[in-house]
């Protein structure tokens, strides 16, 4: 069986990528091919998201084990059809975590009867966005706040007036010692 997905971007216009891998490929294959397809080097902690209803982030399966609590799947180890099974399916590819941006991909097709010994990229259009953003550009999309008085406000919101506490039946005697 074979997966024909189809990859765009939120930054560029015009991108599009089109994939077909078998699809007892495993993610990793994938993964590659991406980078290629786009001109990117292989030195980012990427990742793909398996996406619930309405692009809803579920399962991640990630390039190099995390130690996390729970189940972790790791590119090397995990076949694709483990978790795509549904043309229309919708997966995300993060391939600049520390900017959160990503690519939406689309298990646009599924081609039963056949089988691919190495995925390909049968389409490629428009240039793909830059790999990563330099800080200023990562920081212009995040900014930091300089003031710590602004900081503490809305980290942490407005301070409480004891007047406003209802204290009743509270015994906090115990943790003053």
């Amino acid at each position: 069986m074979i997966y024909k997905f189809t990859i765009i971007s939120d930054e560029v216009e015009g991108f599009m990528r089109e994939i077909q891998i078998d699809a007892d490929a495993k993610f990793l294959e994938l993964h590659k091919l991406i980078l290629e397809s786009c001109g990117y080097d292989d030195n980012q902690m990427t990742s793909f998201i398996i996406c619930e209803k309405g692009w809803a982030k579920g399962q991640e399966i990630t390039l190099e084990e995390m130690d996390t609590d729970g189940e972790n799947y790791v590119m090397a180890e995990t076949e694709l059809n483990e978790f795509l099974e549904d043309e229309k399916q919708h997966l995300l590819y993060v391939f600049d975590p520390l900017g959160d941006r990503m690519f939406f991909m689309e298990l646009s097709k599924i081609i039963r009867g056949e089988n691919l010994k190495n995925g390909k990229v049968t389409r490629s259009q428009g240039e793909a966005p830059v790999q990563t953003l330099d800080f200023d550009e990562l920081f212009a999309r995040n900014p930091i706040v300089e003031s710590s008085s602004v900081l503490d406000e809305e980290m942490y919101g407005d301070t409480i007036d004891s007047d406003e506490l209802d204290l009743e039946g509270l015994d906090i005697s115990d943790s003053l010692d």
